[in-house]
């Protein structure tokens, strides 16, 4: 078993769980206009660690990531260990008492993904100061378990290109949906936890893969998102066409990386294409980081979860700590400065990760 590495910011980390229903949307996944969209939203934030306190679990239900272990090519067991696994957080530990209040972020996991495939760098943010929100978006995951027991797997319509580009704005919609109910937990928060701690006029967003598609598209549509960062993902035809008004910092590959993997060409150009499109016009800063020798599950927690990912040719060439410190680097600068006006943030970031290509526009 392998444990999520201990991160480097001076903040301890509490983890707390929520299940949301917006009344107002129904389920465009199911046939019952009466089902009103459902979400689980985890969310970490800084905290007092108690001096006897027992580390949250990684993945408390991990028989629901079945459908992602087919699609990852992996046997069924290595995902089912992962509820044997502990995090550096602590469930309902008190939040810290250092800042006022801290800035938030939204991150939206990958197509057949969980919400917690990016701990090691959710824990990483939070670390430094920030509140990360970790949406389990239904029938896009792997599977997601309500607190009544019911069970929502992944939805096969999910893996065809054409129903993924019209489920995008409605994913965005559970990130925009999100970002209300914080600021009602802000306002009020039934546990008593984060009342009066979020700050909601500092909020970005990030997701990796599909999850990135969700933050950029997310953020076309509700500009209280002040910072976007998708991660290897094509951007929706809705954003190439519009654009992006936020700050946006993407973190990807360069083609022959991605060709390496095993990527089509169609896919790599669809890729980069649509990256390369919006970047060219956002009016605000834009950031857009190539990192060579990374693939795709290099962006996750997956290099941690078994050396199978790399005799499978899931992770790249690149060492899995040098990937993860490369996405944190990269993040952390981008969000402090944009969310925490650090103008200083990318001083040395070069320096630091010299193997990265880095435009700026």
């Amino acid at each position: 078993m392998f444990r999520i590495p201990r991160p480097s910011g001076p903040c301890e980390i509490g983890t707390i769980t929520h299940h949301w229903v917006d009344t107002d949307r129904p389920d465009v996944f199911t046939a019952d206009p009466d089902d009103h969209r459902e979400l689980v939203v985890q969310i970490w934030y800084p905290a007092t660690r108690p001096a006897s306190a027992t580390p949250a679990p990684y993945v408390p239900d991990a028989d629901v990531l079945a459908p992602l272990a087919k699609l990852l090519r992996l046997p069924r067991f290595v995902l089912r260990c992962l509820k044997y696994v502990s995090t550096n957080a602590v469930a309902s530990a008190p939040v810290a008492c250092d800042e006022p209040s801290f800035p938030v972020l939204i991150f939206s996991p990958g197509r057949g993904g969980y919400r917690q495939h990016n701990t090691w760098q959710v824990e990483e943010l939070v670390s430094h100061g920030y509140v990360v929100a970790a949406i389990d978006h239904p029938h896009a995951a792997a599977g997601v378990r309500f607190p009544d027991g019911r069970l929502v797997t992944f939805d096969s319509r999910m893996l065809d290109h054409d129903f993924v580009d019209t489920a995008v704005p409605f994913l965005a919609q559970d990130a925009v949906f999100a970002l209300d109910r914080l600021t009602a937990l802000n306002h009020a928060d039934p546990t008593g936890f984060l009342t009066g701690r979020l700050d909601l006029s500092r909020a970005g967003i990030f997701g990796l893969s599909l999850g990135g598609a969700v933050a950029a598209e997310a953020c076309r549509q509700e500009s209280r998102f002040r910072a976007c960062l998708p991660m290897d993902v094509w951007m929706p035809l809705s954003v190439v066409r519009t654009g992006l008004s936020q700050p946006t910092m993407w973190i990807t590959r360069d083609a022959a990386t991605m060709r390496r993997e095993g990527w089509s060409q169609a896919d790599i150009d669809r890729t980069l294409t649509t990256i390369r499109a919006v970047f060219d016009t956002t009016p605000g800063d834009a950031y857009l980081v190539q990192v060579p020798d990374m693939y795709h599950q290099d962006f996750s927690d997956a290099p941690l979860l078994s050396p199978l990912t790399r005799w499978l040719g899931l992770t790249g060439p690149i060492d899995k700590h040098r990937a993860h410190d490369i996405v944190t680097a990269c993040s952390l600068a981008f969000f402090d400065r944009h969310l925490k006006d650090q103008r200083a943030a990318f001083d040395g970031l070069t320096e630091r990760c010299p193997e990265v290509l880095l435009e700026t526009g």
